[in-house]
């Protein structure tokens, strides 16, 4: 048994300021058949694959592992030529039996709409009908029909926070491995639930609804069911809610799963809607409890990809006079240097954020006294450590402490503050650059949590997208767009 393992994984918003190049995938690691080894968020996926074929006795071939944080559409040439080394090396060490590709499935460049869809296309055409082609994708995937019909097996994560990516690479690998050995025959069928959101998995009735789709995977003749909950910020054809079930040669059988569960989904659409506050009704409820209250700011995702340098939310804190805060962690490269150049005791005049585009809203003027200064900064990331590069740790006279870093990344662990010398014991109010993810790890320290929107780069008001693709028969834009179907 030989097996061709690969990743190539970017969440693309083309409605950032910002385009992809080489560099920022380059920030996250780009490995030349190595990156299973590797201790990176997106390493674990191919050391599952490279450990099962292993204790199988087949051989594997490791090509191209690289990813980059979410942001605009990739560059096409630095697209093409990631491209291009997979199918190299898939051609120069070729045939096999078995491909498996780490993707992400929302991943857009210029002139490429569907990298996926065209990746898993070509790859097809190079190793034929009898290879296995199986790809695990993250749920805020395009489920695009190219992708659809050029895999046997896409298997996406279930949870969000994302904390079973190494259980569905598992399951991934069981599925295609009975599939090559011919003990099933994957058929798959897809139901657009016609829906754009966010669906945090954590609260009800997302909760009861994941517990759902694990016990369908368990039904006779089912081999895998993933929700795909589609990424918003994207201007694309195929975007939105889909329900994807793959059944064991029963098409009859996956068609009916598909459908139950994307409609029972639809029909709980309106409770499901993510609550948002504005700054002005979090800072007031917040005002009301004891904290730790941890105020996401949603907007302002690196993780979704903003930029992660608007002020306004920590405007408002300064501008109310409200202390005993901390605020992090600010994309911020320049404020990083000239602090680092001050050094730790130096107070000086700081101005903040507002550097990248319209979304990044206006700079912020403080008055900071430079409390600690780290040349690599890391936080607790869901798989492994994720890089904050060179960042500084600066305190307002309001006693409001700032954690800025050189590398853009959301923020997902109380690390992200503790690692670099802030102290969270006691703390009103913690703001975090993140929507969800964050909730992993900060969960067990929030007393409350608030969601917020501002002006940042993600607007969460989806009905009002700015989208030219895809049709406008979509919730919340249309109440009702599947016409309240029947089972």
């Amino acid at each position: 048994m030989r097996v061709f393992i690969a990743g190539l994984l970017h969440e693309t918003n083309t409605f950032a300021p910002f385009p992809t190049g080489l560099h920022s995938y380059a920030l996250a690691g780009i490995f030349h058949g190595d990156g299973s080894k590797a201790h990176t968020l997106i390493s674990p996926v191919l050391s599952v694959w490279r450990r099962r074929a292993e204790e199988l006795g087949g051989e594997v071939v490791e090509s191209l592992l690289a990813g980059a944080e979410p942001s605009g559409p990739t560059l096409r040439h630095v697209y093409e030529a990631l491209k291009q080394e997979i199918l190299d090396d898939l051609q120069n060490r070729g045939p096999m039996d078995m491909v498996l590709l780490s993707l992400h499935g929302a991943m857009v460049a210029q002139g490429y709409d569907d990298c996926e869809g065209d990746l898993l296309h070509v790859i097809r055409g190079i190793v034929g009908r009898d290879c296995i082609i199986g790809a695990e994708l993250d749920l805020h995937c395009h489920l695009t029909r190219a992708m659809v019909d050029a895999a046997n097996v896409l298997i996406t994560y279930k949870y969000y926070p994302h904390t079973d990516m190494v259980p569905r690479a598992e399951q991934l690998f069981s599925v295609c491995h009975a599939a090559l050995k011919g003990a099933v025959k994957p058929v798959s069928a897809v139901f657009d639930c016609a829906m754009t959101g966010l669906f945090p998995t954590s609260a009800e009735p997302m909760a009861s609804l994941v517990a759902r789709l694990c016990k369908l995977e368990l039904e006779d003749g089912i081999l895998a069911a993933s929700l795909c909950h589609g990424f918003p910020w994207a201007d694309v054809a195929e975007i939105g809610t889909k329900m994807l079930v793959i059944a064991d040669a029963d098409v009859a059988l996956a068609e009916r799963s598909a459908k139950e569960f994307g409609l029972a989904f639809y029909r709980q659409r309106e409770a499901l809607a993510l609550p948002m506050h504005s700054i002005d009704e979090a800072l007031k409820i917040a005002g009301q409890e004891s904290g730790p209250i941890v105020l996401a700011e949603a907007s302002d995702n690196a993780g979704g990809g903003a930029p992660g340098d608007n002020t306004q939310l920590l405007r408002a804190i300064v501008e109310r006079r409200l202390g005993n805060v901390a605020a992090g962690c600010f994309w911020d490269p320049l404020a990083v240097s000239i602090c680092a150049d001050a050094g730790p005791g130096a107070r000086l005049a700081l101005r903040l954020g507002g550097k990248i585009g319209k979304a990044s809203g206006d700079p912020l003027d403080l008055e900071v006294t430079v409390k600690r200064v780290l040349e690599r900064h890391a936080q607790s990331g869901l798989t492994g450590p994720v890089e904050f590069g060179r960042s500084v740790w600066v305190r307002t006279g309001n006693d409001i402490d700032i954690v800025i870093a050189s590398l853009r990344t959301q923020t997902l662990a109380p690390d992200a503050f503790t690692g670099i010398g802030v102290p969270l014991d006691g703390k009103h109010l913690v703001t975090v650059k993140s929507i969800e993810h964050f909730r992993a790890q900060f969960a067990a320290y929030a007393r409350k949590i608030l969601y917020v929107t501002s002006a940042g780069a993600l607007d969460m008001n989806f009905a009002a997208l700015p989208y030219t693709k895809r049709s406008a028969n979509f919730w919340p834009r249309v109440a009702d767009p599947l016409g309240t179907p029947d089972l």
